[in-house]
């Protein structure tokens, strides 16, 4: 191999400026193959974070999949039994001895449960009514289950633990009612149950919808207001692994008798349109290199017609066609080895670029940046598919030169 090598370098060394050329394709390529994907791959990443970190990876809620099969039908299950109109008994909503299946979900390896009561509210304050959703939350589970606490701009959830009449609101909410900590406000339940609580804390989510509806109050006291004692009608579930939320969800649906809805279930779309999205990212990346391969194969073809005659001398001195393959694909190798090297520093200091770049969303105080991707998978990804892009175009140019026959040519040049 070190004769072959040799005889490789000199042959991109003799022909300097096209290496260059080629070289230069394989640096541009790979520089922003590892820009491009990793922006792309950097966004689709933040958009998952967002999505599954500010919402439950599982949500239990009080209903099933299915309506419950009526007693007849059980009873005669081969039989012509059909049954319509029947009115189900009015009962108290919630999940039937949440404690005991609570208790089973939070035994489950690598997750966190939180128990919640949401039900409907309306706010009153200064002769002004707004409808809210209210969230009854244990405050000691919900930190571990949410990302409130990291968003709360005043106040906190611990406050509820002090203040049984508190409240928390979103920064929408208190805006548009002029309201701060300690402010008093009115809340009454659908039931007609009124009680003025008191605000301990304000959270900012950044999602218009949710900081003007969401409030949090102490389970017990939510409870009281939607006269559902001892009960609940939701467990919040966070995985240590979020990718394994349908297969959990499934187990807890089959335990507890209750819908598990994984966000992995609830978000199908945006998974499909998030997998449509990277194949078209690696599509484009890739005719980037594909386009660079071509400037290799020019370059190797070239060597291949101009050394035709030491191809044949090589032939004669004993070396055989797969030794000639192998100082071609040697070249591709080089080239390919010291252009994705070089690419991957320049594609490191576009990304550096990249990250440096700050903007404002019009409406948003909060200054932006470009979401990347830094992870090793990256380099190794832009440098694997230029390497093989540089073999792949070599190939060609190898084979023939592979397929010269000595004495024809020798016989010509004669």
């Amino acid at each position: 191999m070190g004769l072959q090598s040799s005889i490789a370098l000199t042959h991109l060394t003799s022909r300097r400026r096209q290496t260059l050329v080629s070289l230069s394709c394989v640096v541009l390529g790979v520089a922003f193959f590892l820009a491009v994907s990793s922006l792309m791959s950097g966004s689709e990443r933040d958009f998952l974070k967002r999505l599954v970190d500010n919402s439950a990876h599982i949500t239990v809620s009080d209903e099933f999949r299915s309506a419950a099969v009526q007693p007849a039908a059980l009873r005669w299950a081969d039989g012509a039994v059909h049954i319509s109109h029947v009115k189900p008994k009015t009962e108290t909503r919630g999940i039937r001895g949440y404690r005991q299946k609570l208790a089973f979900v939070e035994s489950l390896p690598g997750l966190r449960a939180a128990p919640m009561l949401v039900g409907s509210a309306v706010l009153t304050f200064a002769g002004r009514e707004h409808g809210v959703t209210l969230s009854g939350i244990v405050p000691s589970k919900m930190k571990n289950v949410s990302t409130i606490e990291e968003k709360t701009v005043a106040g906190s959830l611990d406050a509820l633990s002090a203040n049984p009449n508190g409240i928390v609101i979103g920064k929408g909410l208190a805006d548009k009612f002029g309201l701060w900590l300690g402010s008093t406000v009115s809340v009454t339940a659908p039931s007609g149950v009124n009680r003025p609580m008191k605000v301990v804390g304000v959270f900012r989510m950044g999602n218009a919808s949710v900081d003007e509806t969401q409030t949090f109050t102490l389970l017990k006291r939510a409870q009281m207001l939607l006269e559902r004692p001892n009960r609940v009608n939701r467990f919040v579930i966070q995985l240590t692994d979020p990718y394994q939320a349908r297969v959990v969800a499934q187990r807890i649906e089959r335990a507890v008798g209750y819908k598990s809805l994984s966000w992995i279930e609830a978000s199908e779309d945006f998974l499909s349109l998030l997998l449509i999205r990277r194949i078209i990212m690696y599509s484009v990346v890739s005719a980037i290199l594909i386009v660079a391969s071509f400037g290799i194969y020019n370059t190797l073809s070239t060597i291949v017609m101009e050394k035709t005659r030491d191809i044949a001398i090589l032939k004669s001195m004993g070396f055989h066609s797969r030794d000639i393959r192998r100082i071609f694909l040697i070249e591709g190798v080089i080239i390919g080895l010291i252009g994705s090297a070089v690419g991957v520093a320049c594609g490191l200091g576009l990304m550096r670029v990249l990250a440096s770049i700050q903007f404002k969303i019009p409406g948003v105080t909060e200054t932006q940046h470009l979401p990347l991707d830094w992870s090793v998978t990256q380099y190794a990804l832009a440098a694997a598919f230029a390497l093989i892009s540089c073999i792949a175009a070599s190939y060609l140019p190898a084979r023939r030169a592979g397929r010269l026959h000595p004495v024809d040519i020798l016989r010509g040049a004669a």
